[in-house]
């Protein structure tokens, strides 16, 4: 007669409940994490740090936003330009929104044809990313250098809420840090994909196994989330 295997209480292991059977399931599951390769698996990890980050940052000026007594400057005004003596809020926001979400699609496109081991195309669509996003953070510098000619500091603003300033500073400027950081990660690799690193196993950082164009996907992945904060952030700071 065969044995019934038995958890560590001495329980049967069919009838594990809870988070022991979840990791009982997930521990027997032999195909759940065997074709995830380790540079994805850690990008998964390191996206999911930041978004407990970026979470925390946006939390904390909603709270600071509903919680002060002091007028918060509308958004619409502050962020408003003067083009042709004609008044017009938050243009240069949408411009920048408008880029950035067109910056995914190049990137979907050139994981697309790493795929297909099109290194002319994967390279091309990655370098035209990459302009994408630092024409975007050219505008946030225009941004920014605005604002600060006008007053805004990171501890008082002329148009009211004194928190203004330092949540605008700390939330675009830490996502537009990111997205530099990005800028330099897609030329790198555009450059690698060009040289045909992936293609005869040339030696060197950050290249996969010969024929193998995953780390197209894996700053795909990095470059889509930063596209996703940004939609986020433009929602809660810009459109509140």
């Amino acid at each position: 007669m065969a044995e019934t295997a038995l958890t560590d209480h001495g329980e049967p292991a069919a009838r594990a409940a809870g988070w022991r059977g979840i990791a009982a399931d997930w521990s027997s599951d032999q195909r759940a994490f065997k074709n995830v390769s380790w540079g994805k698996a850690m990008m998964w990890i390191f996206l999911l740090s930041d978004t407990f980050i970026f979470s925390c940052f946006l939390l904390s000026y909603m709270t600071a936003r509903m919680s002060t007594t002091v007028p918060w400057p509308n958004p619409s005004e502050v962020f408003a330009l003067n083009i042709g003596g004609t008044h017009i809020p938050l243009i240069l926001i949408a411009i920048m929104t408008f880029i950035l979400i067109s910056s995914s699609g190049t990137m979907a496109m050139a994981v697309n044809f790493g795929y297909r081991r099109d290194r002319v195309k994967t390279a091309t669509l990655m370098l035209v990313t990459a302009a994408f996003g630092a024409t975007f953070v050219g505008m946030q510098a225009f941004e920014w250098t605005k604002l600060i000619m006008e007053g805004v500091r990171p501890w008082e603003n002329p148009w009211g809420a004194a928190q203004f300033g330092s949540s605008f500073f700390m939330i675009t400027g830490f996502h537009g840090t990111h997205v530099t950081i990005g800028v330099i990660f897609l030329i790198a690799i555009a450059r690698k994909v060009w040289r045909g690193d992936f293609d005869v196993e040339r030696r060197g950082f950050f290249t996969s196994r010969k024929g193998h164009y995953e780390i197209v996907e894996i700053t795909g992945l990095y470059w889509h989330f930063v596209d996703l904060v940004w939609v986020f952030i433009f929602a809660f700071f810009y459109l509140w």
